[in-house]
């Protein structure tokens, strides 16, 4: 069993007066402290950062393989937001805020500061302030990507959706609210060769949906591979459970289609 430790953090509101800071409590185990101090050593600090493709590569390779774990945040309407850091197990969303944050740090320290802003709107660790949408990451500040789906594609479609609203008007989020936005996205039967040729290694791709009220239904990261391009990403299948390299264009054929967020 691994070790706890607990970790202070202190994270300054944006545009707020130091008496409105975030002090948060970080249970975190001795093997993922481990492992952000030599993913950052190993994978970030030896590559040039202006080369941000590579370093996501590289970063999220060291996730092939770990467990697929579902709910892991911890926070709701009725339950106060902590600051989760585990590496033991992954969803799709906590698997791009770990690669987002540690992609841009060079410490520890550095990492948690990157998280927060990485997961959270305006650095406020409350459940209200999670960034829970994909397309929050380049509507939210601060901002983690821009949405660069229309220049990947001709064929891109815009559907103004209406964030956290059910189809009876309801949310499936209490006390979050709803979200006018427009969400641009590319069919499936339009991602081909051409659509591939425009992506880049390390761009962060939304499976979209056409379920009202939510933008997407899975993430993860296009990685152009020796063998061809993959979604490299914390797979819930039943045959997978872990994070996987899956073949891009067959999986997202069969998805309603793909929106494409590159890194700041």
């Amino acid at each position: 069993m691994h070790k706890l430790l607990t970790v202070i953090l202190v994270a300054p509101l944006v545009g707020c007066s130091a008496k409105n800071s975030t002090i948060e409590t970080a249970n975190i185990d001795n093997y993922t402290t481990n492992r952000i101090a030599n993913i950052i050593e190993t994978q970030v600090k030896n590559v040039d950062a202006t080369h941000q493709s590579e370093i996501i590569n590289r970063v999220s390779a060291e996730f092939l393989g770990t467990p697929y774990k579902a709910d892991v945040l911890i926070g709701s309407p009725t339950e106060p937001e902590k600051l989760v850091v585990n590496f033991d197990g992954l969803d799709c969303f906590t698997y791009l805020d770990y690669v987002n944050a540690l992609r841009q740090s060079g410490s520890e320290s550095d990492f948690f500061k990157k998280l927060i802003s990485t997961r959270y709107i305006n650095n406020d660790i409350s459940y209200t302030h999670r960034k829970h949408f994909f397309t929050d990451w380049s509507h939210r500040q601060p901002l983690n990507a821009r949405d660069v789906t229309a220049q990947i594609s001709s064929h891109t479609v815009v559907v103004t959706k209406y964030l956290n609203q059910r189809e009876n008007g309801s949310e499936f989020i209490p006390t979050l609210g709803i979200v006018k936005r427009d969400v641009s996205y590319i069919p499936a039967e339009f991602v081909n060769d051409e659509v591939i040729s425009h992506l880049k290694t390390g761009d962060y791709i939304g499976i979209y949906t056409k379920i009202k009220g939510l933008d997407v239904t899975h993430t993860g990261i296009f990685i152009m591979t020796p063998n061809g391009a993959v979604l490299r990403n914390a797979s819930s299948m039943k045959k997978n459970m872990k994070v996987v390299d899956s073949t891009f264009v067959p999986y997202v054929k069969n998805t309603p289609g793909i929106i494409v967020l590159r890194a700041l």
